[in-house]
């Protein structure tokens, strides 16, 4: 048996097509024939957003007599910042390209998959599965620790809280004190080997930092991410992709107190015309016999913040193209056609047909 390869913009289906007609219709198949949509380019972006929210220690006022430490806020906050931002693309069903293909009865028919929305994967060839995005796990966070449990007796009886962060400080140093005359070999009590010296000072260290914590307060990190969808048309431009507040995180694309980021959409002209309608004058027949795909176009995707870019994404997007009508005359018993799309833009994937001996 040989092998014959197509390429360019020809593809095709199996020896299940000797004449075939082409019409709109409701997707699906059956022993007669099957419907089909052609897939619009939708884009997918990724937004993750951290949240620092910041917690005052008890004896935050008292940071700079005792420990020596300026800039010390007494207030609470939380404030949202843009971390990072991802770009991919998936397919929906362009209902403005509905097809229908009629097998002929002298024939036997294409094995033809659809996705659940009608769109056309494959002919004769196992379907390439659209990409799940991966859902995004959180990295997981430490204990909190309580440093009230690390307050000694003589603390924790103090009649105000000026002396009780005067007392604590003293019990800080005191830490940090013996932290050193370990590390230099200086303790009274100095421990018998390297890893029980290890657990020593990870011990002061954790107190060290708990205490000290009663004086900074305590900062901690939250990432959400956001998943949020456009459907690219030609025009688009400095369209609001989304808004982020400082204080509320992501909030709607109408509400003010989110500063924008805008989305551009670029149609890099990357495709020779189309196939004109007319052939010698004569307007091609309206319905022929084969079957379409798409011929994508690539884009430019732009992301600004006010004025300033923050990101570019080069992609290509079936709604900046055109149909192509694969030849009819590929559709007989002369060949086993096998065509894969892409589930994203409609576009030949692969293609090959085996022509018997």
């Amino acid at each position: 048996m040989r092998k014959l390869f197509i390429a360019g913009l020809l593809a095709v289906c199996s020896g299940a097509f000797a004449q075939t007609e082409t019409s709109n219709y409701r997707p699906g198949v059956t022993p007669e024939g099957a419907v089909y949509f052609l897939p619009k380019t939708v884009l997918r972006f990724v937004v993750r957003v951290e949240k620092t929210t910041y917690t005052p220690g008890d004896f935050c006022r008292y940071a700079q007599r005792y420990l020596r430490l300026n800039d010390v806020e007494a207030e609470a906050s939380t404030t949202h910042k843009l971390i990072g931002m991802t770009m991919g693309t998936y397919g929906e069903a362009d209902k403005a390209k509905g097809y229908a293909v009629k097998f002929n009865a002298k024939t036997s028919a294409c094995n033809i998959s659809l996705a659940d929305d009608g769109t056309l994967l494959a002919v004769n060839a196992t379907a390439r599965k659209p990409e799940a995005p991966v859902p995004f796990v959180p990295a997981p966070k430490p204990a909190p620790v309580n440093p009230r449990q690390y307050l000694s007796e003589e603390v924790l009886a103090a009649g105000s809280t000026a002396k009780m962060a005067e007392l604590t400080a003293q019990d800080i140093y005191d830490i940090r004190d013996s932290k050193n005359y370990l590390n230099r070999g200086e303790a009274d009590y100095m421990p018998k080997d390297g890893e029980q010296l290890r657990i020593m000072l990870a011990n002061l260290d954790r107190q060290d930092k708990a205490l000290t914590q009663l004086f900074t307060g305590t900062t901690t990190k939250d990432t959400t991410e956001y998943v949020l969808t456009v459907c690219p048309q030609p025009g688009m431009q400095e369209q609001v992709l989304f808004r982020l507040s400082q204080k509320l995180g992501l909030v709607d694309n109408d509400d003010l107190s989110g500063e924008p980021y805008y989305i551009s959409v670029t149609d890099e002209q990357s495709l020779p015309a189309a196939a004109p309608e007319t052939e010698g004058g004569k307007k091609k027949k309206e319905k022929e016999d084969g079957i379409y795909v798409n011929i994508p176009g690539k884009i430019t995707v732009n992301i600004y913040k006010g004025a300033t870019l923050l990101d570019s994404f080069e992609t290509s997007a079936a709604q900046y193209g055109y149909t192509e009508l694969l030849s009819g005359e590929l559709f007989n018993k002369r060949y086993t056609t096998h065509l894969t799309l892409n589930p994203a833009t409609g576009a030949i994937d692969k293609l090959d047909a085996e022509q018997p001996e």
